[in-house]
């Protein structure tokens, strides 16, 4: 096992996104190309809503503990443990950090308008649970997966982001800032806990 600078780099650039993400919003408003995008995504067909929604379920808080399980079958015990961690972790910068900060409500009460598919109107937006969870089980599945295996966990947490403007939950910034304070939670648990010398 071993510790890599990549891990280093990735917690500073997604640390970075997060906090430029939060000021952006921090006005609680969402406006021009935001908006904009939002529109254009939560505009899409009605058909093709169950297969989003599917997508959106990879971002549940219970699914770090799915994918743990996996992990532990496969004797991958430091992998485990740190899938573990995440949830805890996860809860900690989205509600103690970032939603204490940055006050913005979602897109049933910001945006006139807005498509609600099966999600709340009203509540904190920023942000999106879903894609923190997301991309920190990305970050700490990229390091044991060959290179195919790694686009596919990518583009399954970009369509869960993806999903949860769609549906209505989230605005695109709050799917931005959660994804790379995912990444930065998964950065900083492979460096605790250490990943393997080569994928597979």
């Amino acid at each position: 096992m071993r510790r890599r600078w990549a891990d280093v780099w990735t917690a500073a650039v997604a640390s970075a996104v997060t906090v430029v993400s939060a000021w952006v919003v921090s006005d609680g408003t969402v406006d021009g190309p935001e908006r904009a995008v939002f529109r254009f995504v939560n505009g899409w067909p009605d058909a093709w809503r169950w297969p989003l929604w599917i997508f959106q379920t990879l971002g549940v808080l219970g699914m770090p503990l799915v994918v743990a399980g996996a992990a532990l079958l496969l004797r991958r015990w430091r992998l485990a443990a740190a899938l573990v961690a995440l949830v805890p972790l996860k809860l900690g910068i989205e509600h103690e950090v970032l939603k204490a900060s940055v006050q913005r409500e979602r897109p049933g009460t910001t945006i006139p308008g807005a498509m609600l598919r099966d999600v709340p109107s009203a509540g904190e937006s920023f942000p999106s649970g879903h894609a923190i969870i997301a991309f920190g089980i990305v970050a700490l599945l990229l390091p044991y997966l060959r290179r195919r295996w790694q686009v596919l966990v990518v583009v399954l947490a970009v369509l869960n982001s993806v999903a949860r403007v769609y549906l209505g939950g989230h605005a695109p910034l709050d799917v931005v800032g959660g994804a790379a304070a995912g990444l930065l939670v998964g950065a900083l648990l492979n460096l605790a806990v250490g990943v393997p010398e080569r994928p597979g």
